[in-house]
Formats: C-alpha cells, sequence, structure tokens
C-alpha cells in the first residue's frame, strides 16, 4: 500500500486572501513529492468554501509547473457540470502542458447544493454520468467525432490538441456505494472511493465490494487498483491531536451542510450544522494520532489489500501543521509499509 496527497484547498477563513491559500497548496504538494508520496490530487467544487477548487485542471497545470514527476489526479471532475466537448479539450490540454502526468478521476458529483445551483437535476447525475464518460473517451481517442443522445446532439468535431497520453491519461472512477464500485470494476475502471468520515467497517465493504467485482470480472480486472481517500494529522503532542479531531469534526459539520441537502450558504461560506458524531467517534474512525497510533490504523487499511491511500490532512490545520504532519508521516509512518 502506498500512500497520495490531497490537496483539498479548504478554505473555512474566508477572510484570508484565496491567493495565500493556493500557494500553501501548491508548497503542500512541492512538499509531498520531496517526502515520497507517489500522488497528488485534486477534488471540485464550486461555490462554497469547501474543497475551493472549481477547476481541477487549472490547478493541476500550477502543480505540475510546480513539481517534477509526482502524477496529479483530478478527484474528480463532475462530468454533469460540464460541456463533454469542451472538457476534453481542455483534458488534453492540460495532459500536453503536464507532460503527461495527469490521471483522470470523474465522478456524478455528491452535493446536492451544487446540482441546485448549476440547475442540474441531481436525479439525472447517473444518466447524465454515463453519456458523458462514454462521449468524452470517444473525443479523446477519435476524429471527426458525432453524437446523438439525450444530452449532446452533434459532429462532426475533432478535439484540439490531442491528448499526448494515448489512448487517454488513466481512468479512476468515484464510487462510494458497494454496488457502484462493483460496477465500475466490471467496466474496466480504476476506484477512488472514501468511507467519509465513517467507522472502519465501512472501509471494509467497499474494498469487498471491489476485490469481489475483480474476481467476477476475470484476468483484465487484476490490474485495477483502489484508492480511499481518508482524513490523516500525525503529531506526538496530544493537545494537538485533540484540537485537530476538533477541527474534523467541524470539517463535517459544514460537509453534511452540502451533502444530500439543499445546504445553507451565505456569501459562498457554509453553516455548519449539527452532526451526531462524538470526538471519540471521529477519532476511532479517522487516522490522526500519534505516529505509532496512525501506523497502527493504516495496517487495518494494508489488510484489506487497498493499494493507495490518498490522506487529507488540510481540514482546518495550518499551513505549518500541515508540512510538520506531512514530514511526520514520511518518517515516521510510511517506513512501516516499504
Amino acid at each position: 500500500m502506498d500512500f497520495g496527497f490531497y490537496l483539498p484547498c479548504y478554505w473555512p477563513d474566508t477572510s484570508v486572501p484565496a491567493q495565500h491559500m493556493y500557494r500553501e497548496t501548491v508548497e503542500e504538494a512541492k512538499h509531498a513529492e520531496d517526502l515520497g508520496f507517489v500522488s497528488v490530487s485534486i477534488p471540485e467544487h464550486h461555490f462554497i468554501n469547501y474543497l475551493t477548487h472549481p477547476s481541477p485542471l487549472l490547478t493541476a497545470v500550477r502543480v505540475a509547473a510546480e513539481t517534477k514527476r509526482i502524477p496529479i489526479i483530478t478527484a474528480c471532475l463532475v462530468l454533469p457540470f460540464y460541456d463533454i466537448r469542451r472538457l476534453a479539450g481542455e483534458i488534453a490540454q492540460a495532459d500536453c502542458l503536464t507532460n503527461g502526468r495527469i490521471e483522470l478521476g470523474l465522478g456524478r458529483g455528491a452535493f446536492q447544493y451544487e446540482f441546485d445551483q448549476f440547475d442540474v437535476p441531481m436525479a439525472e447525475s447517473r444518466e447524465r454520468f454515463g453519456d458523458a464518460l462514454a462521449l468524452l473517451k470517444k473525443l479523446l481517442t477519435e476524429e471527426e467525432v458525432s453524437w446523438d443522445s439525450k444530452y449532446y446532439k452533434f459532429g462532426p468535431i475533432t478535439v484540439t490538441p490531442r491528448p499526448m497520453t494515448k489512448p487517454y491519461p488513466p481512468i479512476w472512477i468515484a464510487a462510494l456505494a458497494p454496488a457502484s464500485i462493483n460496477w465500475c470494476v466490471k467496466q474496466g475502471y480504476h476506484i477512488m472511493t472514501t468511507p467519509l468520515r465513517d467507522p472502519f467497517e465501512a472501509a471494509r465493504q467497499q474494498a469487498g465490494a471491489f476485490f469481489n467485482a475483480v474476481a467476477e470480472a476475470g484476468p483484465a480486472a487484476r490490474a485495477l487498483k483502489l484508492s480511499m481517500l481518508r482524513m490523516c494529522y500525525v503529531s506526538n503532542d496530544r493537545r494537538d491531536i485533540e484540537a485537530k479531531i476538533a477541527m474534523a469534526l467541524e470539517n463535517h459539520r459544514r460537509f453534511v451542510r452540502v451533502y444530500n441537502t439543499p445546504g445553507k450558504v451565505e456569501r459562498g461560506a457554509i453553516v455548519p450544522m449539527d452532526v451526531e458524531i462524538t470526538p471519540e467517534e471521529a477519532e476511532n474512525a479517522l487516522v490522526i494520532g500519534t505516529p505509532e497510533q496512525c501506523a497502527a490504523k493504516l495496517k487495518t487499511y494494508e489488510a484489506l489489500e487497498i493499494h493507495n491511500m490518498q490522506l487529507n490532512m488540510n481540514f482546518g490545520a495550518s499551513h505549518r501543521d500541515v508540512m510538520r504532519s506531512q514530514e511526520l508521516f514520511a518518517t515516521r509512518v510510511m517506513p512501516h509499509f516499504a
């Protein structure tokens, strides 16, 4: 099992200039590369101060310019929000500008609030995603493409530039429910998932769905990878650990406000809502603790045969604390998984 670093651009204090947040994000990506993380991943969200990347590809190109070799994964591009004809060109351009270091995490979206603002019915997200994914692959692999579906009618067009990576950058599909994971594996896709803030059993079910689907799909599926996102923070100071658990809970209060609800947002800032999760439950579920505690928790994920963990260390912590946590993780936790 190896480790990637998640770049959330969480922005709880919107009085801090956004350019400072993005500069720190790039510094954390550079630090991750230097410390031996195998990838960085960049989410997409809109109109909120939670995971503030309206354009993951734009961030990816900047990160690539400041790093040397680390793969950069979109986590994920929300296909129902795009005109896929335009997105295909932007992906190809980003692939060229990053010298082939882009990997495509793709998803159908999860925040009810964002669907409402884009005036896209969330109930159509699965159908829209399926159509968009098929079209995207065709645009990236073929010239003079025509299309006739419920959501797109056009042709013939050729996306320019053409992608550097052939036939297109690696594709990961974001899926949470075991049934969705099963379907995506059988279609031949790598999986990115997360148990959110749920207990470890949720991760066990997701990993089980992945490997059951691989077994059912046959030899060709054995090359597929499973990546899982978890909040993580490493410290030797118990008071610091308790403070970060409190930050994780505050982060979660913002998350649930816009996840599968109409949401309450004021000038782009999510108004937190009450949640029924205690600090003790959060500490048990998340990878927050001393180096020894974090290594022990991650060993339980390794036992599930998960290939990659994407670690979200910036859920409210200062830039200095995130960098220090990265260093402790690389020097005191990673060696247990060499």
